[in-house]
Parts: structure tokens; C-alpha cells; sequence
């Protein structure tokens, strides 16, 4: 079989390094697996009572492509309450991924430009790729913050859409007051558009969070129910932001998703209503506890939200070495350069129990005085 039938912009998107993993995990008896970026607490109860119930009562069939009215106004709830903040339009999407595809497809025209920050979420460059955009990177390093000079010197006349993700995945760092205007600046000057990935938004640990939303209210913003209800699965998210942008992102979803799981959006207007304030704290000493663990073996940047650590590899192991050394005691972890240009660092979900979290940590720990006394 020929691949000169695969379209260009498919062959640009690489297998994912995370993914790998998933395949790893069934090969393996009693893995250590700090690789997936999913909560390891169930959904709740009540939220799948509702579930449940919703599929005993027959909803099972297409819902309105933007998502059923309950969940819509649970939303723009949300966004008042919590940011207070009055959204112009919104949409329910299948997850946050699905909502990236749909604004990138609405927003990026073949060669345009499309800033990415690096590290970053390994869809992002794919999904550029897809739409013929060009990536351009805003490197981050060391601190994983922004700054204005960092942004303005990779802009030029073709640069359409700016990409931020706070909380990070992969770096656990949330963007403050101060560097949310400075983005909110530069894209109203440089007319640029905004997508900001919060998917993360509950799981932040320092001062209180904000959204982008507070800063420019013709962003993109896309928020979703996979990492705060524990329901990666059920493809829920949802996409809110300027009308125009939403009827278009609206309209290629009736040609593609079609609507969210419609029992699913029904449970989330349920889960909206759940108090998961003790999962955050249990999170927040996760963090502690990892970062705690590691810092004196490991250059680390403390995380401030997500659920995840961006460790710097230990000096005199290349990824390969590393990331082989630690699959080796069963360890799993996504390296570095499946988010980022560089290889230079690692990503570990701690989104784990605390027992298995405690044997990884071991074993990393082991890796890194071995590698110093080598």
C-alpha cells in the first residue's frame, strides 16, 4: 500500500508520545503509570445517577448541535459567578480537543501563523498542521512565564491566532493578572485572536484564578468536565466567546461531532451543581507531596495548578536513557519532547494514588542519585 494517498497536512502529525503509553500500561503486570493526564477519582455519584437516569428516560438520541439549553445557561452561570463575566455566546462541544479543532478550523487559513506556547499540549502543533497553519513557538524556558517581549518577537504580518493554556499541561504554571493583560494587550494591538485552553481552571493551588476571559472578551475560551469530574470519557466540554466565532465553530460541528453525548451534557448540568472542592485540596497536596520529593534531586519549577510536574532530566542522562531506565522499574512518564522542541525535561501526571505516586517517586529519586554518583 501506497502512503502517496495520505494528504500532506496528515503525514505532519506524529504519533503521539503519549498515547505509547496506553499501549505500554497492557503489556505491563504492576506498572507505576505517571504518564496519563486523568484524575484517578471516579465521577460522582450523583453524576451518574443522572446519567443513568437520563438514559432509563430516553435520552438517547442527537440534542441540538450547540448543546441542550440547561447546560448552555449552566455555563454563562458559571462565567458570572465565578469570573463575573456576561458571555456573548457559547457552545457545548465533545471535549476541549473537540473545541480546539472547531476554532482552529473557523480561525486559521493555509499559512497563517499560530503562536504556540513551548512546552505545550501535544495537540496543539498537530491541529495547526491540520488546518495548513504554521506553528510558531514562544519558548518559555526556564521559568515557564510570559512576557511581552517573549510574544511580540515572534509576531509578524501572518500571525492570526495566539494559543495559551492555564493552567499548563505540561508545566503546572497558571498565567497571573498582570500577564494575562499583557497577552490581552498585544492581541488587541496586533488584532490577533485568542484561544485560551482552561481545562485546568479548577485545579489551581495558588492565589485565586482567572480567566482570559477578565482580561479580553473576544477571546476563545474553551473549559470543559473531563479533569474536574473525574469523566475524561464522556466528551464533554464547551467553547464560549464572540458570536461570529461560535455560529461558525457551531455550524462545522452539525458536518462533524454533531453534538456532545446527550446523556453525558444531561449529567453535567448535574455535576455543576457538586462541591469537588475536597478533590482539589487532596490534588493540591499531591503536588506538595511530589514536588517535595523531587526537588532536591531534580531542577524543578513548582507548579501552581494542573496536575503535573515538568522536571529537568538528571544531569549526564540523555531522554532515551532516561525514560528507558524508568519504564525499565516500571515506571511510566511522557518525555519531554512529545510537548516540547527541546528534550531536556520530563512531564509526571501525579494524578495517581498517593501509594503508587510514593513508589514512583522512589524510583525517580534512584535514577537521579545514581546518575549524580555515575
Amino acid at each position: 500500500m501506497s502512503s502517496d494517498r495520505i494528504t500532506e497536512r496528515v503525514q505532519k502529525v506524529e504519533p503521539s508520545g503519549i498515547r505509547r503509553m496506553f499501549e505500554l500500561v497492557a503489556s505491563m503486570k504492576d506498572p507505576i503509570n505517571l504518564s496519563i493526564g486523568q484524575a484517578d477519582f471516579d465521577v460522582p455519584e450523583s453524576v451518574k445517577e443522572a446519567a443513568i437516569q437520563a438514559i432509563r428516560d430516553g435520552f438517547n438520541r442527537y440534542t441540538v448541535t450547540q448543546g441542550i439549553p440547561e447546560l448552555n445557561d449552566r455555563i454563562a452561570q458559571h462565567y458570572r459567578e465565578t469570573y463575573d463575566f456576561r458571555i456573548e455566546s457559547s457552545l457545548v462541544t465533545s471535549g476541549v480537543s473537540g473545541g480546539l479543532l472547531l476554532a482552529m478550523l473557523v480561525l486559521v487559513d493555509p499559512g497563517d501563523e499560530v503562536l504556540i506556547p513551548d512546552p505545550y499540549f501535544v495537540m496543539y502543533k498537530h491541529l495547526v498542521h491540520l488546518t495548513g497553519g504554521v506553528p510558531k513557538f514562544y519558548d518559555t524556558y526556564p521559568s515557564f512565564r510570559v512576557t511581552r517581549e517573549l510574544l511580540e518577537s515572534q509576531i509578524t504580518d501572518r500571525t492570526k491566532v495566539m494559543l495559551i493554556n492555564s493552567p499548563s499541561n505540561p508545566t503546572g504554571a497558571v498565567f497571573t493578572a498582570p500577564e494575562l493583560q499583557v497577552i490581552a494587550e498585544i492581541a488587541r494591538e496586533h488584532d490577533i485572536t485568542v484561544i485560551s485552553d482552561e481545562i485546568y481552571e479548577s485545579f489551581a493551588y495558588g492565589a485565586r484564578y482567572r480567566s482570559m476571559c477578565q482580561h479580553l472578551a473576544d477571546a476563545v475560551v474553551l473549559g470543559g468536565f473531563s479533569k474536574t469530574y473525574g469523566m475524561p470519557g464522556w466528551r464533554v466540554g464547551w467553547a464560549v466567546g464572540p458570536k461570529d466565532i461560535l455560529e461558525a465553530m457551531r455550524k462545522l460541528q452539525q458536518f462533524s461531532f454533531v453534538c456532545a453525548p446527550s446523556m453525558a451534557q444531561r449529567a453535567c448540568v448535574a455535576a455543576m451543581d457538586v462541591d469537588m472542592s475536597e478533590y482539589i485540596d487532596a490534588y493540591r497536596q499531591k503536588r506538595n507531596l511530589v514536588f517535595d520529593s523531587l526537588k532536591e534531586n531534580y531542577s524543578i519549577v513548582r507548579p501552581d495548578g494542573s496536575f503535573y510536574l515538568f522536571p529537568e532530566l538528571p544531569p549526564g542522562l540523555d531522554e532515551k536513557a532516561f525514560i528507558d531506565q524508568a519504564i525499565r522499574k516500571d515506571v511510566l512518564l511522557v518525555p519531554g519532547s512529545a510537548c516540547s522542541r527541546r528534550a531536556t525535561h520530563f512531564r509526571l501526571s501525579f494524578a495517581a494514588p498517593n501509594d503508587v505516586l510514593k513508589r514512583g517517586l522512589d524510583v525517580l529519586n534512584g535514577i537521579a542519585v545514581q546518575a549524580a554518583s555515575s
